[in-house]
């Protein structure tokens, strides 16, 4: 193979990776897979992606480089035949609540671009489709309209505002003007003239009055008082029939003839609610407003205040608590009363305010007279401090009884009033995002019909543009979407291939794309349409390197390189790099598990639980189907279905919040459902998902678990510990004492380079150590605290052996396949299927009752076919014990596993939420027109 179609890695050693030289062929779709923590990231994304953009970077000037972030350079001897980089990883798109699905792809943009240049405007008043004129056109029409006819000209000024104007008509006298219709009546005015200030008025200015029954006499005079009338009615002019009295209104803009309300000429800027001329005034093109939510204030009305029933005002000391006793005094009602007994009228003096004065006597708050003050109520109170206050602390302290409510103007379409009345066929642009992008790729495809000849000019390339994004979004599987989603509710699968739709929208070419396990959360039925779009990517001209452990894509990509053999410091190696055909005929792990040497294999016999059922009935949240499901119990339940079918809706957003209530008397949101039973027997509920562990790097798996809290308390009771004073504070490395001051306990010193990348330097001081020196002079069985940091979880379960309280919290760890990572290893460098996994193993750690609810959401996310025999194995455990576990999953390996199946669909979005199937697994194989259960039988 030439150098021009290779990439070449000289000696990588990033992280775990041990000199790492390899060849990957370019313009094919390449696959890196391995055991979760065999440096399959390393490789990818530290390494050729961080590269990568390290020379895109120092392409720029040194001084468009100094506002960059700065970019580390990979630990890589040298790196040949690299293209231009982009990465797509799965994380969340955008946390912003106005980053959307359609702004995300771009569609959104087009959809703008395509409104503001085909619509049709509408009156929000009376419906009529609006017209607008040029001068001479505007003549004409009045000259046909008014033939034979008297009429007055009137210039609008004043559109529904409140004031006096009394220098408005004194203004309009001075221009020669006497006459005004105000509030639709024509009027003298004078100098003297003044309305009533608070009041909406609408106010026309008199320009003239025309006879037009001798029509040739007035030509040039119409088109004078026309153009006054324009001029001094920003390009709107009213005319008023005088034989009848009708009113009819034309513009230069768009106007409704009848109402006289006008828009202006529409631009893309109409359209979206990230500017002031599109967006809603109330909410700021957001879609919802804060307001306070009562139950939040008041959790339980049994309590009286004096008991803590007003849930801020718990401090008996505090104003806000004085100003309600008095309040009580002055109303009468007992701060000893529970909240249920209090009268409506005190009730709502104390949530909303009182109009009357409150009487401070003067021994109250130790001054020498009595005063007076107001008293705005405590939800006031809380709105204020949320939008008026500077400080972050009490923005977020007040964020804690907000809740959001749909914005009342907007409906939650985020746009103005105006916007909505412009219309392409039907419908308007909410009408569109609010479509599942399935049935807007056919809408879109289908408009051209609606459009006159000029307008399907324009409009032809804008539309190729929607509808290429649209069907590469149908081809993986996120048809089910719509367009105004917000992006942080996407899961990370889900984002990943919306970024990837944005890129094939792109058509870039020569560019080397790497993902990070695309197939999250995708069905079985959608993994091909993948498979297809990253090939389509590919013969353009592209190559594609995919992180990945699903079988499809590692059979049909064209070069395949496994890295390990193990995780961690066992990890790092090149196993196998090549095609399918010679993978096969290796001896890696990988390879046994597509030859079928190793296999996860269906139990002889499935459980069928202890007899009872945790049953919902009428669930309706979201897409869901007011269906009914139950779940047995001391069983794995497996709740399968195409993305968007409403698994996470019944489980995450239903069953999980409303367990946990009655379980631990929580106040969680769910969805809506009509009955729920069989959970009392249930004394625990975990529920664990991907999100991360931690959001700094001063976050580790020793930290999270738990564990190093124990490990500090043992180096605190040593006895050189004991003799020095030192107690566990002395072992953080989070607060002053014990740790290096000059790092902060980082260990690391970041260098300020100007214009060249920021360089992570080892702390001087304390030498990565992150402790002082007296710190480290305590040792446990001839380790530090830093060294206990450093040690992998595999080393530290040995090293504990003899400390129960620490050994059980470390066991678990490792018995959950992440024996291979440091106890200090940074939080924000794990995956999400490793983040749920520690999550899992704290939970595991703890007291077992034997009649605990876990459930998870895709835990094999990152999990090789080996990791995945081993998580089972930890499920089986739990099964054992009595327990219950319920599992949102894709994976045919755990499928095949499960006792009892939960099957929604048959689609995603709208034609989803049904109930397809409820049973055990054997019941589950023998269904026919089932999509799951059609590639189940395969795997088996």
């Amino acid at each position: 193979m030439k150098n021009k179609d290779i990439i070449s890695i000289y000696s990588a050693n990033s992280n775990n990776l041990k000199d790492v030289s390899v060849t990957i062929p370019r313009n094919n779709l390449v696959v890196i897979t391995g055991l979760s923590g065999s440096g399959k990231s390393s490789l990818a994304f530290d390494t050729i992606y961080a590269e990568g953009q390290r020379r895109y970077v120092e392409t720029f000037s040194a001084y468009a480089r100094q506002f960059l972030s700065k970019l580390d350079r990979p630990d890589v001897d040298k790196i040949t035949g690299l293209s231009p980089v982009i990465s797509i990883e799965q994380k969340t798109v955008n946390k912003s609540p106005r980053s959307t699905v359609g702004t995300t792809t771009e569609i959104y943009d087009f959809l703008r671009l395509l409104f503001s240049r085909c619509s049709d405007a509408y009156s929000y008043i009376t419906d009529k489709k609006m017209v607008s004129y040029n001068l001479e056109s505007l003549v004409d029409f009045i000259k046909g309209t008014f033939d034979q006819k008297k009429i007055i000209l009137l210039a609008p000024v004043v559109k529904s505002r409140k004031g006096n104007y009394q220098e408005l008509f004194q203004q309009t006298i001075k221009k020669g003007y006497t006459q005004c219709r105000i509030d639709g009546k024509i009027m003298d005015i004078n100098n003297d003239t003044s309305l009533e200030r608070y009041k909406n008025h609408d106010i026309e200015v008199v320009i003239d009055k025309l006879d037009l029954t001798n029509n040739g006499n007035q030509s040039k005079r119409l088109k004078s008082s026309v153009e006054t009338c324009l001029f001094h009615g920003s390009k709107s002019i009213l005319i008023i029939n005088i034989e009848n009295d009708e009113v009819k209104y034309f513009s230069l803009n768009l106007m409704c003839e009848d109402s006289g309300i006008s828009y202006e000429v529409p631009e893309p800027n109409n359209f979206s609610f990230n500017s002031p001329r599109g967006s809603c005034k109330t909410c700021k093109g957001i879609g919802f407003n804060k307001s306070v939510d009562i139950n939040k204030i008041i959790p339980d009305k049994n309590k009286s205040i004096n008991n803590g029933g007003i849930s801020i005002v718990s401090n008996k000391k505090s104003w806000v608590y004085k100003q309600i006793n008095l309040i009580s005094k002055k109303l009468k009602f007992s701060m000893d009363d529970p909240i249920k007994n209090i009268p409506k009228k005190s009730l709502n003096a104390i949530l909303y305010g009182m109009k009357d004065k409150i009487v401070i006597p003067n021994n109250f708050v130790g001054v020498n007279i009595d005063y007076s003050i107001s008293f705005d109520g405590i939800c006031n109170y809380i709105q204020d401090q949320y939008y008026s206050n500077d400080s972050i602390r009490l923005k977020r302290w007040a964020n804690n009884f907000l809740k959001d409510d749909i914005c009342h103007d907007c409906s939650g379409s985020r746009l103005k009033k105006e916007s909505l009345y412009f219309r392409i066929g039907n419908k308007n642009i909410n009408d569109v995002v609010e479509m599942e992008i399935k049935d807007l790729y056919v809408w879109v495809n289908n408009i051209e019909k609606s459009l006159v000849p000029r307008k399907k000019i324009i409009a032809k390339e804008i539309i190729k543009e929607i509808s290429d994004r649209c069907s590469f979004l149908n081809n993986v599987g996120l048809g089910y979407l719509k367009l105004n989603r917000t992006s942080k509710s996407l899961s990370g699968g889900e984002s990943q291939r919306i970024r990837l739709a944005s890129q094939i929208g792109s058509q870039l070419t020569e560019v080397l794309y790497i993902l990070d396990e695309p197939s999250i959360g995708l069905h079985q039925s959608d993994n091909q349409k993948l498979i297809n779009s990253l090939k389509n990517l590919k013969e353009i001209g592209n190559s594609i390197i995919v992180v990945e452990h699903d079988k499809e894509i590692i059979m049909q990509s064209d070069h395949i390189i496994d890295i390990g053999p193990g995780a961690g410091k066992n990890g790092g190696k090149i196993i196998f790099s090549g095609n399918l055909k010679n993978l096969k005929k290796s001896k890696s792990l990988t390879a046994k598990y597509l030859n079928q040497e190793l296999e996860i294999k269906k139990p002889k016999n499935y459980r069928k639980g202890n007899g009872n059922f945790l049953s919902i009935y009428g669930c309706s949240g979201n897409n869901l189907k007011n269906i009914s499901a139950k779940f047995p119990l001391n069983c794995l339940t497996v709740i399968t279905g195409v993305s968007g079918s409403g698994k996470s809706t019944l489980i995450n957003e239903t069953i999980s919040p409303l367990v946990h209530n009655l379980v631990y008397k929580a106040e969680r949101k769910f969805l809506p459902f009509k009955k729920i039973s069989g959970w009392e027997t249930i004394d625990k509920v975990i529920t664990i998902n991907q999100s991360p562990i931690g959001r700094t790097p001063r976050s580790n798996p020793a930290t999270y678990t738990g564990v190093f809290d124990e490990i500090r308390s043992l180096y605190s009771k040593l006895n050189e510990s004991i003799i020095r004073g030192y107690k566990p504070g002395r072992f953080s490395f989070n607060v002053p004492g014990g740790r290096c001051e000059e790092c902060k306990g980082a260990g690391l010193k970041i260098l300020e380079m100007n214009f060249l990348p920021n360089v992570s330097i080892e702390c001087e001081s304390c030498m990565k150590k992150r402790f002082n020196r007296e710190t480290l002079e305590i040792k446990y069985k001839g380790k530090s605290i830093n060294d206990v940091l450093e040690m992998e979880i595999n080393e530290a379960v040995d090293f504990f052996n003899n400390i129960p309280k620490i050994h059980r919290k470390l066991k678990t760890i490792q018995n959950v396949g992440l024996g291979y990572l440091t106890l200090g290893q940074q939080s924000t460098n794990l995956s999400g299927g490793e983040a749920q996994r520690i999550k899992l193993a704290t939970e595991l750690s703890k007291r077992d009752t034997g009649n605990t609810l876990y459930i998870l959401d895709e835990p094999t996310t990152g999990l090789h076919f080996e990791d995945i025999r081993v998580l089972l194995q930890v499920m089986e455990s739990l099964i054992n014990k009595g327990n219950t576990v319920l599992i949102i999953e894709h994976n045919l390996d755990v499928i095949k596993k499960a006792d009892y199946v939960i099957d929604l669909g048959p689609e995603g979005g709208e034609n989803g939420g049904n109930l397809l199937f409820q049973g055990y697994v054997d019941g589950f194989i023998e269904l026919k027109d089932n999509l799951t259960s059609k590639f189940l039988k395969k795997e088996l």
